[in-house]
């Protein structure tokens, strides 16, 4: 049975957005982040296979957390949460949701997650969070979830929260200048409500 966030405060104005579950705690990030950001995003696996910057420097936390994440709040183009462990406040990865130009109702959804916590369901309870406030409260008709070809973690959580891969674009995404094939899944609103096993 899927588990339901317990509360969501609804944005006003750009204002971040908080979305709770059973053991998360997702909110916009905070300038107390910035180092478990820097530290988590050392990880190899992380620079392999996002688009953070290569060597990730604390410059790049700041960023992330000082400009990043409040223009994407502000606009509306990006919201971004730092995923916290609702008992510890550890950070255990983050999330975010960009809009897809050109396509009203349709946006992508992003995350890591630090290697301390892997393999916990934190990703994918996280992610349905997200992905039922985009469609309840932000009025997605479509989400899409993107990962370069052989990541086979983020599939494995987009599986779990609904997506059905639609396929492989060649050449598709790019990672500090260069293009990488990718997958691609998508999730509907009827899709998130529908048990994933």
């Amino acid at each position: 049975m899927e588990e339901q966030p317990e509360e969501q405060t609804e944005a006003r104005g750009g204002e971040p957005v908080v979305l709770t579950t059973d053991r998360l705690v997702l909110r916009a990030p905070q300038e107390s982040d910035i180092d478990a950001v820097f530290a988590a995003c050392q990880d190899e696996a992380i620079q392999r296979w996002t688009v953070v910057p290569s060597p990730y420097r604390r410059e790049d936390a700041e960023y992330f957390v000082r400009d990043l994440a409040i223009a994407g709040w502000r606009t509306g183009g990006n919201p971004i949460w730092c995923v916290v462990e609702r008992e510890t406040g550890a950070l255990v990865g983050t999330q975010g949701i960009t809009n897809c130009p050109g396509r009203p109702g349709a946006a992508e959804i992003g995350w890591w997650a630090t290697k301390e916590f892997r393999g916990r369901g934190y990703t994918t309870e996280a992610a349905r969070a997200v992905a039922r406030h985009g469609f309840t409260e932000l009025g997605l008709r479509r989400l899409e979830w993107v990962a370069y070809v052989g990541n086979d973690g983020s599939r494995a959580v987009a599986e779990k929260v609904g997506f059905r891969i639609e396929g492989t674009l060649r050449s598709f995404a790019e990672q500090r200048g260069v293009f990488h094939d990718a997958w691609i899944g998508s999730l509907l609103p009827s899709d998130l409500a529908e048990p994933t096993g």
